[in-house]
């Protein structure tokens, strides 16, 4: 074999060729920038995903809040919403005997002006009372609440406020709340009589909530559910996804935080008094960024809707409130 032959036969790495020798610049400045990439990158599928970050309470406010059962501040629904994103809410609670029109067409006049506001619809407020040894007059509360599924399922609404009710024994509801919620039973009936009634009539409505995929969110609202205890009672006989809590900051009137703690695991909308100007019926002192934590510590993600119940003009008091809330939910 000569030595021309022997050369050719050489590896191309020492033949000496220009094209070998621009290979191997290109080898040597691809293992370079293989050293210069990140960890993260050279790892592959070793890589630590960033830790997630919780996402901050939404803050809605109540049509209530502009109304307060004055006779003369009474504002549609869609006032209200417009207001609402004026001030920079995310979400909108409609107070259902607020509503005037409860045609099909009205209710998807409200849903198109949130939407087009930016604004969630994320509570329908309802009134009923289940405590009542009638039982045409439970039915009638039974029918009632079917109906306000109905309407909540048609305006995209998925919880709305339900209550329990009360004995009645205290007609004007300003000597009700001067004696703090607490009434007289109805002569010859027990808590126990009452209870019964109304798991009857929530039971009553259960299917319908859940064909709607509306929760029926059940309010410490005087009555039978004017404290913690009574709440859960109800909600642990039942014992359905499709019937939870609505925690109103302002209706415990005693041991307040420790009911906000007792209740905060079932709740599926919290509802945040503020009693700007000092309160219709009475004014409470409360501590948001502790009612933040107890919620924090119970996991709850969702809506603090705001209801307004003072004596100062809406227009200031309830962006006041807004700012209140923003900064105690805030991370």
């Amino acid at each position: 074999m000569s030595a021309h032959a022997h050369s050719d036969s050489r590896p191309d790495s020492l033949s000496g060729n220009p094209v070998d020798g621009n290979r191997r610049r290109f080898l040597a400045a691809a293992a370079s920038a293989a050293l210069l990439l990140p960890q993260t990158l050279a790892a592959g599928d070793q890589a630590t995903p960033p830790e997630p970050r919780r996402r901050t309470n939404r803050i809605a406010v109540s049509t209530y809040s502009y109304w307060r059962f004055r006779p003369d501040s009474k504002l549609s629904i869609e006032q209200c919403i417009d207001l609402a994103a004026e001030t920079g809410f995310d979400a909108v609670e409609i107070l259902h005997i607020q509503m005037e029109d409860e045609s099909n067409s009205a209710l998807q006049r409200i849903k198109q002006r949130a939407f087009a506001q930016g604004l969630d619809l994320c509570g329908f407020s309802t009134h009923q009372s289940f405590v009542s040894p009638d039982p045409d007059v439970r039915t009638r509360n039974v029918e009632h609440t079917l109906r306000c599924i109905e309407l909540a399922y048609a305006l995209g609404i998925p919880t709305i406020r339900v209550n329990t009710g009360r004995w009645g024994t205290v007609k004007s509801f300003n000597e009700l709340m001067a004696n703090k919620g607490i009434e007289p039973r109805l002569e010859g009936y027990s808590d126990e009589d009452g209870f019964g009634w109304v798991i009857e009539g929530l039971t009553r409505c259960l299917k319908k909530a859940e064909q709607c995929g509306v929760v029926l969110g059940l309010e410490n609202h005087w009555g039978l559910g004017r404290e913690a205890r009574g709440v859960l009672h109800i909600l642990r006989q039942i014992d359905s996804p499709w019937l939870k809590a609505t925690l109103d900051t302002g209706n415990f009137l005693e041991n307040q935080y420790e009911q906000y703690a007792a209740l905060a695991p079932e709740a599926i909308l919290v509802q945040a008094k503020t009693y700007y100007g000092g309160g219709t019926w009475y004014t409470l002192e409360i501590d948001y960024q502790r009612v933040a934590e107890i919620l924090r510590r119970a996991d709850y993600r969702g809506y603090i809707s705001l209801e307004f119940e003072g004596q100062a003009d809406h227009a200031t008091a309830i962006p006041q409130s807004l700012a209140l809330l923003r900064q105690a939910f805030a991370e």
